[in-house]
Parts: structure tokens; sequence; C-alpha cells
């Protein structure tokens, strides 16, 4: 026994790590959301999972989590190192350059939810504290998977990107304050709540001030004498001890070490060591939001979907079409089209992982029923749960909404393009496409250009690029651009079954026409040739080509000799066409 207490928590720890050392390449090979992945294994291994049967089967003993303060202490750990890299992220600088999205819309949509939920909630019967409480953590969403969602869509950047980012900083901010009134609440109510709601937000603002200045004054100079020794140990070691020590000093003030670390990140983010702490702590990033994701799994007894299914999908339900709403029509208030404004919608329609930090909080200051907590616990995970699904659907309409208004642009365009004549067509307006577009217009070569992605087109056109939406494939769109006059037709794209049925679909009704066609090898690039296209280049080849050059001329072979050896590979590869029964036009013999 002894042995057992000299490592507390040794099983629970490395559980977690077998787990997290298996899950997160698993994920990444599967693609799937690696938060939604850590909530599920959570949920499995948890105490109201196959814990449940541990007693039953003892072997399970060795690979579920039981409840207690194992799991207590890394559900405390995950919290304070998620707060740190939330603070990180929110820079004085960031905020301000995007203040209009952030304390605008972002306060709009964490009032307007918050009223609406948690009047809601008051309708059903319940006490105001109750209502508050739930109304406030609901109108929250999850920045985790928000975030993940949309990098992995590669749509940070976008105007909705961005408009989401920003509410989802306020939010983040928002738990200050919330994790406030929680506290006072915790201690009282009645005719002194007002008075004492604002001694309490009095205090605790001059805390964090305090907190802020203090630790500004600190922390700084501590990086600055230490980091000049280059030594990444003791680096991680400041981080660390900025993060426990500032969350200590939190708790001492009586606020809580969550508010405490959020702290610590956003002095680190004020910094000229900012950069170099999120490259620390980034080799463990995924680690640590596991940590926190998996605890929160944990805590969901799956048991109530059984026992109360119908409430459970009316929460889930209400929450999301509430958020959505609001999100939504802030969305299109800040002149985002429809479409773009109800993806916003879905996107952050969810709860958020917040939501479990203050309901624990609630529920053990007695403010909030313990079952009533579960239930709540469980409606947000599932509303987090069904994500993806909801993010699918927006893109879906903001992607067919700009389609339409794209193609609605393109009627108007008709005059336009029925008067291009003697232009080359460049179809696929891509990185390519745009490279050959900026060669033309520099020896003013007239062209016409066509795209599928409805975003980039809007964008470029808007810069008086002649990029249209459209698929030149389809011979009636060729035909409106009087495509038998082009001095030649360039395809770019990358998809080989697109390009492959762009050239057939050319050949058929503009035989005469010189066809340029990007491949992707040599074998699509003798399906072209088969299919009609007059030159085709393959990518694979020409980038090979183009580095070996580099590579002879580096060796000492003069310039003329080098291109020697590349023209005669390009021959080469011209004769392996003919031998396939194909003639490369314009090759030489």
């Amino acid at each position: 026994m002894q042995e057992q207490h000299a490592f507390p928590f040794f099983r629970e720890i490395i559980l977690f790590l077998i787990l997290a050392g298996i899950l997160i390449p698993l994920l990444q090979r599967l693609r799937i959301n690696q938060v939604l992945g850590f909530l599920a294994v959570g949920a499995l291994a948890g105490p109201f999972g196959l814990g449940l049967h541990a007693a039953e089967f003892p072997w399970l003993a060795w690979l579920t989590f039981p409840t207690g303060p194992g799991i207590s202490m890394l559900a405390e750990i995950g919290v304070l190192f998620l707060m740190f890299m939330i603070g990180l992220e929110l820079s004085a600088a960031r905020l301000w350059a995007m203040r209009a999205w952030v304390f605008g819309a972002g306060t709009l949509q964490v009032l307007a939810s918050a009223l609406l939920i948690g009047g809601a909630v008051m309708l059903l019967g319940q006490p105001f504290a109750t209502a508050a409480i739930l109304g406030l953590v609901l109108s929250l969403s999850s920045t985790a998977v928000v975030m993940q969602l949309m990098s992995e869509q590669n749509s940070t950047g976008s105007r909705l990107g961005q408009a989401a980012f920003a509410v989802l900083m306020l939010q983040d901010l928002a738990v200050v304050p919330i994790l406030v009134v929680l506290g006072v609440l915790a201690r009282g109510s009645g005719d002194g709540a007002a008075t004492l709601a604002l001694v309490t937000l009095a205090k605790a603002g001059g805390a964090i001030a305090l907190i802020y200045l203090v630790g500004r004054r600190l922390i700084h100079p501590l990086f600055k004498a230490f980091a000049r020794h280059r030594q990444p140990d003791v680096f991680m070691a400041l981080i660390l001890l900025s993060t426990f020590g500032i969350a200590g000093l939190s708790a001492a003030a009586g606020l809580s070490m969550a508010l405490g670390a959020l702290v610590a990140g956003l002095l680190l983010a004020e910094t000229e060591f900012r950069h170099e702490v999120e490259l620390m702590v980034e080799p463990f990033k995924g680690l640590l939001m596991g940590l926190f994701f998996m605890t929160v799994g944990m805590s969901m007894d799956t048991r109530q979907i059984l026992e109360a299914p119908l409430w459970l999908a009316a929460v889930v339900c209400g929450l999301v079409l509430t958020k959505a709403l609001v999100v939504t029509l802030l969305f299109r208030a800040g002149r985002l089209p429809w479409g773009r404004a109800a993806e916003g919608g879905l996107l952050l329609a969810q709860g958020g992982e917040f939501a479990f930090i203050v309901l624990g909080y609630a529920v053990s200051a007695k403010l909030l029923d313990a079952d009533l907590g579960a239930r709540v616990m469980l409606a947000v995970g599932l509303s987090m749960f069904i994500t993806p699904l909801l993010a699918r659907i927006g893109r879906a309409i903001g992607d067919g909404d700009e389609r339409a208004l794209s193609e609605h642009k393109a009627e108007h365009d008709a005059g336009t393009l029925a008067g291009a004549r003697g232009q080359i067509i460049i179809a696929g307006f891509g990185r390519v496409g745009q490279q050959l577009a900026k060669l033309l217009s520099a020896q003013n070569i007239p062209f016409i250009a066509f795209e599928n992605n409805a975003t980039l087109v809007s964008k470029l056109h808007a810069q008086g690029i002649p990029v249209y939406f459209g698929n030149a494939a389809r011979p009636e769109l060729l035909r409106l651009v009087n495509a038998e006059e082009a001095p030649a037709i360039v395809l770019t794209m990358d998809n080989p079954a697109a390009s492959l049925q762009a050239v057939r679909g050319i050949r058929r009704d503009f035989a005469e026409v010189p066809l340029f066609v990007r491949s992707r090898d040599e074998r699509h690039a003798r399906s072209l040739k088969r299919a009609g296209a007059t030159v085709v280049v393959p990518e694979t080849l020409e980038a090979s080509l183009q580095l070996s050059a580099f590579v002879l001329e580096s060796m000492g072979l003069d310039e003329r000799t080098v291109d020697s050896i590349v023209d005669r590979e390009r021959d080469l590869f011209a004769e392996q066409l003919n031998d396939a029964g194909l003639r490369e036009p314009g090759s030489r013999s």
C-alpha cells in the first residue's frame, strides 16, 4: 500500500497517456475531429461508461477511470492549460484590431443568446439564479471545436472566419464576469444581491488588475533575464511557473485558478516572447487539450440519453436553433451574405467547453441541482458532437448561396462575355491559372477565365480581373464567349477527372482550337492526349526538369549545356507519347 501512495493517481496518468498516444495518431489518420474523439473516449472509459461494469468484470478496472480525486486532478490541470492557451490567443493588439466585431457582435451575441435561453428556462419554472447561470453558460460556443473545423476547411482567413473568431474571443473574455457572477450568486441573494454583486465585481476587477500589473512587472523582466541563456528547459519552467503561480495568486484573491491561468496567458501574449511560448507549448497542446476534453467526456452520464431522450433532444434542438438564429442575424447585420451568415450561425450553435467548468462550479456551490446540471452537461456534449454535421450543412448553404449569387452575376455579365472575341480562355484559376494570367497581362495579351470556386471568383472579380464563375466543360458557356475564335484554350485545373472531361467536351465542339492542358503525371498526360489535347504539360515532369537544371548549373555546367540536357528529356517524353500511338504537335524529331 505504501508504494501505491508514493505516486498518487499513477494508474490514471498511465491510462490517459496510453489512450492519448494511440488516439491522437488514429484520429489524424481517420480525419476525425480530435476534440470530439477525446470526448467520446472519455465518455467510454469514464465512470459512466465501461467503468459502470468494472465491479462485474475486474479487468475493466485497468481500462477505465473511476470516480474520485484522480479524475478531479486531471480535470483541474486540463482546465488550467486550456485557459492559459486561450489567454495566449487574446492579445490586446488582436482584440483592438477586431474591436467592432469583438465588442459589438460578440457582446450582442452573448447578451441576446443569454436573454433568450434564460427566459426560456424561467418559463419552464426554474428560479432566476438557475436561469441566469444556464442562459450565460449556454450562450458560449466551443472555441476548440469551431477553430479546428475552420482550420480543416482553410476558412480562418475568410470574412466568416474572422467574424466567428471575433465572437469566440469575446465569449472567452466573457468567462471572467460569468465566474464572478457565479461567486455573487453563491454568496447570497435577496435585497442585498445587487450591492453584493457590485462589491464583488469591484473586488474581482481590482484583484485582476493588481495581478495583471504585478505580473507584468515580474514576468517580462524574468523572461528577459533568463531567455538569453536559450535553454529550452529553463524557458518551459518559466512558462509553468507563470501559469501555476498566477493561478495560485488568483485563488489567494478569492477568484478561480482558471481565471488566473487565463490572465497568465494574456500577460505572455503581450510580450515579445509570445511566439516562442507558442512554439514551446505547441507539442503539448494536443495532449493538454485532450486531457481537458477527455475529463469532460468522463463527466457525461450517457445513461441519461435512455432516461430522458425527448428532454435532451428538445434542449439540444432549442439550443442550436436559438444560437444559430442570433448569430445569423448578427452576421447578416455585419454585411455577410445570407448564406455565409447562416453558415456562421450553424458553426457557432453548439454549447462550449466552458459550460463544463461553470456548471461544475455551480453544482458544487449548490446553485444548480446536480441532476439538472448533469443533463445540461450531456446536452452541451451532444451539441458539440453534432457540430461537424452542422458545419457541413452550413458550408453547403453558404456555397450554394454564393454560387447562386455568382450565377446571377454571370447572367448580368452576359453582354461582357458575349463580346469576348480573340481572347485566350483559361479554365481553372488557381495558382497556375493566376500565374499564366499575370504573364499574359504583362504582355498585354487579352484573356478571360472561368473558375468553380465562387468565393475566389467574387474576390478576384472585385479586383477587376476578368474571371467568372462557371464550368469550362459546358459547351454553351464556351459558345457564349466565342470559343471557336479563341487563339487558345488553357486548362489549368488540378482535378484529373474534370480536366479529362473538359478536353473531351471542348474537342467535340471546338475541334480546331489549340488546347493546352496541365496534367498530373505521365499517365494522365496520355489520357489527355488521346482525348484530343494539343499540348500536355505534366506538372511532375516540369518540376523535376526545373529542379534538375538548377542542380546541374550549381555543379558548374554552363547554361547552354543544361538547356540542351533538359530539352533532350522533353524530347524523350514526346517520343514516349508517340510510341503509344499519339502525336505530340510541334515536337522535335
